[in-house]
């Protein structure tokens, strides 16, 4: 056994025996990682190199494929990788949601959005396309990496509504550099979809938007039915 096996060895008992990454480094966490990867070489000057250019731990796992093979030692099994630790997080989240038989409020609209956002850069637009009884029949993005983005797929969410059969949607969108607070080109985008929605019978319910741990509703808020052109009610 080399200086390294020993190392890695040390390192994985020690991940074993505390029952997780407590007490670890980012450093020798990332090392710990790279191990799955690159196996006969050393890893702490990949994991040293990797921090440096990208900043955080975070930096490196949002960052491409090609710009982690940019840094020596790092191959595509090791970019994968990286690439693949947040993904399996995001997902793990998504599971969480379910065992959700329906969306019967604006709560449920949101834990249901907010972890399908989770480490997206761009903004995101999503269309949650729901039955009679308001369970989800498909969750779909009609939206990516623009500003007004729901505006500029307006065709997209119809057909998509239409295709689904849906009786009714919710939209949601993030602001991944932002606060959870609606700008006014959200306000007319959600106008123009409620306005393109109602001749074709299929309801708006709400409008979510999602800032990291945070999410507004325009149910909530009062915003949606002053926008479908009514009093203000709850839509749930």
């Amino acid at each position: 056994m080399g200086v390294h096996d020993g190392h890695r060895e040390r390192l994985r008992e020690n991940f074993i025996e505390k029952g997780g990454l407590s007490g670890f480094s980012d450093l020798s966490a990332l090392e710990l990682l790279l191990f799955y990867a690159i196996p006969r070489r050393d890893t702490n000057p990949i994991a040293h190199r990797l921090l440096e250019k990208f900043g955080s731990l975070h930096g490196i796992m949002t960052a491409t494929e090609q710009e982690l093979m940019e840094v020596d030692g790092v191959g595509e099994s090791a970019a994968v990788l990286l690439r693949l630790v947040l993904q399996m997080a995001r997902k793990c989240e998504i599971s969480r949601t379910r065992d959700m038989r329906a969306i019967l409020s604006s709560s449920d609209a949101g834990r249901y959005c907010m972890p399908r956002f989770m480490y997206e850069e761009d903004e995101v637009v999503l269309m949650l396309c729901l039955d009679g009884q308001r369970r989800v029949k498909k969750c779909v993005e009609v939206g990516r990496g623009m500003a007004n983005a729901v505006e500029s797929n307006l065709r997209l969410i119809t057909e998509t509504a239409l295709r689904c059969k849906a009786c009714s949607v919710v939209i949601a969108h993030n602001h991944p550099d932002g606060i959870a607070l609606p700008s006014a080109e959200d306000n007319a985008a959600t106008k123009q979809i409620i306005a393109a929605l109602e001749p074709l019978g299929i309801e708006f319910i709400d409008h979510i938007i999602v800032a990291g741990e945070d999410f507004i509703s325009y149910a909530d808020s009062g915003m949606l039915p002053l926008l479908k052109g009514g009093a203000a009610v709850s839509i749930f």
